[in-house]
């Protein structure tokens, strides 16, 4: 920030989002360096600093879940502050605005986080079901830069994704209310710019775009997950976005809004600067500009971090290396669309866990990212979190045929037929966020998926073991994830369903008990489905 001689000055905001419990520059699947992590972005944001010491430092949310080290910690219980929350109280943060993922431990977790944490979480629009009070934290902050003899009057107004119950195990979210973000800005930045009066108006919120910023139209299917165009477009008086949860890398503008998104994992550092004059009725914003600073080589991972948490990391290095079992067979994946078009040994094992956890005999589940690696000869904690990187919950559904070939309809969609006749990934599970995970593999039927044809018509095949048509009214138990027990990824005929039972337990605790009970896993698959491939090289 500087004054010049005709009354004029800059406010920085700096911006970190999705950080996902990442603070070494680690990947933990394989124990490399990388570029990412919160200990690089310290040294871009007191490099930062040192240009304008009283910039504005704000986490957008899904700070404490996602890396081994965030796992660790929490499972071995320790007391200290969370590590994340740590390095932010070390940083200086001015606010921070819980993320979905925030959720996934439950409250009593998240609350001890939010009481370590010598800064302010907002929260407008996650309230209190009974008193519909703010449930965490203030719903705004206000900060004062620039001159201190005529400072600049900022409002921070905090938002996060009101669709969290849709995915979230309930027990977590009890004697909470999840209002429509949207909704709540508009109360809110309306009551803000009446009782306050800021010269500048923040809005962080974790949630992304759910149309393309430049066309208008509908990236996605618009459930109210991401309102990030629509609070840009029907909210008035927000003068900066700052959105998360899509993990997607953006700096821009949409009307009159400065936007960014720094990506996931430490990988890049939001900054806004916004220009302000001095005119007779206040500051006037004449600028706005956003950037991402990227971390790349030259970017140095700050060594008070890291040494802050050494002894963390070094249990946590220790504990993924200690081998639970052993694989007979070939449980790798070699390439994860070929194991989404066939039937593949790591996938009935992962089904397999499931059923056997719930009791169920149909089971569906996901492989969760594309750096999935399946597992080799031998398997140790850092193969099942790096496989099993969410800590979802099981729950079983009562289903009829009618539901479940509706599921496998939703699922079909993740394909279209290539030009060379071969199954490819449907451009909307690419953009505007990879969606890979909404692509279900199920166990305890037998099906064929065809993507040549019309969308909503390619169940080819659908019965059960036996070889008998599953018909509309055939009721069955179905084990899948708490994700998307609610629906999430748009399945919405799971919906309602009944609720037959819960596993408590997250599904990387079941991975490496069923392993550790086994010792030596099989690696075998019935081949009970597969998609078509319209090649006979393929067939």
């Amino acid at each position: 920030m500087a004054m010049n001689k005709t009354a004029a000055c800059e406010i920085e905001i700096l911006v970190t989002s999705d950080i996902h419990g990442h603070i070494y520059p680690t990947d933990y699947r394989t124990a490399e360096d990388k570029n990412l992590g919160l200990a690089k972005i310290a040294s871009l944001i007191q490099e930062e600093r040192r240009q304008a010491p009283d910039l504005l430092l704000l986490d957008n949310g899904d700070l404490i879940q996602g890396s081994p080290m965030a796992a660790y910690d929490v499972k071995k219980g320790t007391g200290a502050t969370h590590p994340a929350a740590a390095v932010l109280n070390r940083l200086s943060y001015d606010a921070a605005v819980p993320g979905n993922h925030e959720f996934n431990y439950g409250q009593d977790v998240l609350r001890r986080v939010m009481e370590m944490s010598e800064f302010p979480w907002l929260s407008a629009n996650i309230v209190d079901a009974k008193t519909g009070e703010p449930a965490f934290g203030v719903p705004y902050i206000i900060k004062q830069r620039g001159p201190l003899d005529n400072p600049v009057k900022v409002a921070i107004l905090g938002l996060t994704t009101h669709y969290i119950p849709n995915w979230e195990n309930p027990l977590y979210l009890e004697g909470l209310e999840f209002r429509d973000a949207l909704e709540t800005a508009k109360a809110w930045v309306s009551l803000i710019r009446e009782r306050e009066r800021p010269d500048l108006l923040i809005v962080c919120y974790h949630g992304g775009f759910e149309r393309d910023l430049a066309s208008g139209e509908a990236s996605e299917k618009l459930t109210g997950e991401n309102q990030g165009y629509a609070l840009c477009r029907e909210v008035e008086g927000i003068d900066v976005l700052i959105t998360g949860h899509q993990h997607r890398f953006l700096a821009t503008q949409l009307g009159d809004v400065a936007v960014v998104q720094p990506g996931s994992l430490g990988q890049a550092l939001g900054k806004v600067v916004i220009c302000l004059e001095k005119q007779e009725e206040g500051w006037i914003i004449c600028r706005k500009t956003a950037e991402l600073l990227l971390v790349d080589d030259s970017v140095n991972a700050d060594r008070t971090i890291l040494e802050m948490f050494s002894s963390l990391e070094g249990a946590t290095q220790s504990w993924l290396d200690q081998p639970i079992g052993r694989v007979a067979g070939d449980m790798r994946i070699h390439s994860p669309l070929i194991c989404r078009t066939a039937d593949h040994p790591f996938m009935e094992f992962v089904n397999k866990v499931q059923m056997e956890a719930a009791g169920a005999a149909v089971s569906c589940a996901a492989l969760l990212s594309e750096e999935s690696r399946g597992f080799g000869a031998t398997i140790t904690m850092r193969d099942v979190l790096g496989n099993f990187m969410y800590p979802n919950t099981l729950t079983v559904l009562r289903l009829k045929g009618k539901d479940i070939r509706d599921a496998l309809e939703q699922t079909a969609a993740y394909f279209v037929a290539g030009p060379d006749g071969r199954p490819a990934v449907s451009s909307a599970y690419l953009e505007p966020k990879a969606q890979h995970y909404n692509y279900d593999m199920w166990e305890g039927i037998r099906y064929e998926l065809d993507p040549a044809k019309p969308l909503g018509q390619r169940v080819m095949k659908l019965t059960d073991l036996a070889g008998r048509e599953i018909e509309d009214e055939t009721e069955m138990d179905v084990v899948m994830n708490s994700y998307r027990a609610g629906g999430g990824g748009d399945y919405e005929m799971f919906k309602g369903k009944p609720v037959v039972r819960e596993i408590a337990a997250d599904m990387a605790e079941l991975v490496a008990e069923y392993i550790r009970k086994h010792r030596i896993i099989q690696a075998s698959c019935d081949h009970n489905w597969r998609v078509i491939a319209h090649n006979p090289m393929v067939q």
